[in-house]
């Protein structure tokens, strides 16, 4: 043990984080009291080391169902300790991962309980597992070794300019990606402390920021959306605003920076390889511009088509590895892109393209279209089955604008074959808890709809 906690890159960088700053706050409350140092956490961990069950061998795959909890920090280190592959996930999810020997899940009283596990075990040689949505009941797991892990919190440490001068707001899930780069890692391997809060309603946030003077703040586009909607006053400790998880609307952006006079910068990654662009400029957001590169990230692009090469790319899915799409340091994700000489800008999916009667429609270049009208908020549009084309466009559209005035201002841009069949009036477009929306969810619910008696 004592050879691996001074080898595995994580234990020595947060070795180093307690011997500089052991009596330093690690972790915050909403209300600016500290909740723990880097030494309480150093001894939490000892002590969480010593109650994982003997029967629990290195290799073992241990879940972790905290979400965001002061004693996160310190179970992760216990677990490294051990020699544990990680996969962590939100409190309460019950994920079925094959040959998961130990759960680490709130007991009544709200602590860390661990669970021993009588499963077949599974050795993915890996120190951590990141969970991908699953469309069945089993997800996805992506292997990671802490060198990969380490080099992503460090690319974007260094490329948003973040130190341990600052105090990160911890709002966004820990257990997901983004979180985990963004404010775990960065608390473990660089000293920087976080508030914990699992409170997501905009007036806590604004209360929190206020009471703790936090200085950067990771968010999704939906809580910059709701907070620009409320009165507050200034926020004068906040320097930094990040937004990541689904695309920025530009409007978002605008409304945000007019109330709060900070500009929110779009950072686009993925779970497969953490951080990959950033958009570091000061001027105002552009609908879908991501910026460039992380430090220590090559792109290739090639007919708007992108292939990553970073250090933090993880070694491959797990338990069925896809090669063609991630391995070897380079990994594939199924966005477009356009690329000019400032840097990315996200032009949608490819996989969420609309065959029109044999003809493949971006549903991107329709809502670009739309968002020009002055009328339309938010729009997001979707393929829906038809039976004489294959799909048609329908657009889901917030904003008080009559149908026909809309397709009329579409028409003026938009050949005949890529005009929506359909308009769509909501007050919301509903998104997940990370800002993320489904078009087939969307898609769903148009059906359910029209259709109420399928």
């Amino acid at each position: 043990m004592p050879d691996h906690f001074t080898q595995q890159p994580i234990l020595a960088a947060w070795r180093e984080t307690v011997r500089r700053k052991p009596a330093d706050a690690a972790i915050l409350s909403v209300d600016g009291s500290r909740l723990r140092s880097f030494a309480d956490i150093e001894a939490e961990s000892e002590n969480f080391a010593e109650s994982i069950p003997d029967s629990i061998t290195a290799g073992a795959i241990a879940m972790v169902e905290l979400g965001n909890h002061a004693a996160l920090p310190a179970v992760l280190l216990a677990l490294w300790r051990r020699r544990l592959a990680i996969a962590l996930s939100e409190a309460g999810a019950c994920v079925r991962l094959p040959g998961v020997r130990l759960r680490v899940t709130r007991d009544f009283g709200g602590g860390p309980l661990f669970s021993e596990c009588q499963a077949t075990p599974a050795n993915p040689d890996a120190d951590f597992l990141k969970l991908t949505s699953g469309t069945t009941g089993t997800p996805r797991a992506i292997r990671f070794t802490a060198e990969q892990l380490l080099a992503d919190c460090d690319a974007v440490c260094d490329t948003m300019g973040i130190t341990d001068a600052d105090l990160n707001y911890g709002v966004i899930s820990w257990a997901h990606s983004y979180g985990f780069s963004n404010l775990v890692l960065p608390l473990l391997c660089r000293g920087i402390p976080l508030v914990l809060t699992e409170d997501r309603m905009p007036r806590a946030i604004l209360g929190g920021l206020a009471a703790t003077r936090a200085t950067v703040l990771p968010a999704v586009p939906v809580f910059f959306k709701k907070l620009a909607e409320l009165e507050s006053p200034p926020l004068p400790a906040l320097r930094l605003c990040i937004s990541a998880g689904a695309l920025l609307p530009a409007a978002v952006a605008a409304e945000f920076r007019a109330r709060f006079g900070i500009k929110v910068h779009s950072f686009y990654g993925s779970s497969e390889c953490g951080g990959i662009c950033y958009d570091a400029t000061d001027g105002d957001a552009a609908e879908g511009f991501v910026g460039q590169p992380l430090k220590g990230v090559h792109i290739a692009e090639d007919g708007g088509k992108i292939e990553v090469h970073s250090a933090a790319a993880g070694l491959g899915y797990w338990p069925s590895p896809d090669e063609t799409v991630l391995g070897g340091g380079r990994f594939t994700p199924g966005d477009l892109v356009e690329k000019n000489a400032h840097g990315f800008t996200l032009c949608g999916r490819e996989s969420d393209f609309i065959n029109v009667a044999g003809r493949k429609l971006n549903p991107a270049e329709i809502e670009r279209v739309l968002r020009r009208h002055p009328a339309v908020r938010e729009t997001v549009v979707f393929g829906a089955p038809s039976a004489l084309r294959g799909e048609e466009p329908v657009a889901c559209i917030v904003g008080e604008v009559p149908t026909a005035e809309l397709l009329a201002f579409a028409a003026e841009s938009l050949a005949s074959w890529q005009m929506p069949k359909h308009v769509w009036p909501v007050s919301a477009i509903p998104v997940n808890d990370r800002g993320k929306l489904s078009r087939r969810e969307l898609c769903e619910r148009w059906q359910q709809r029209r259709y109420p008696a399928l």
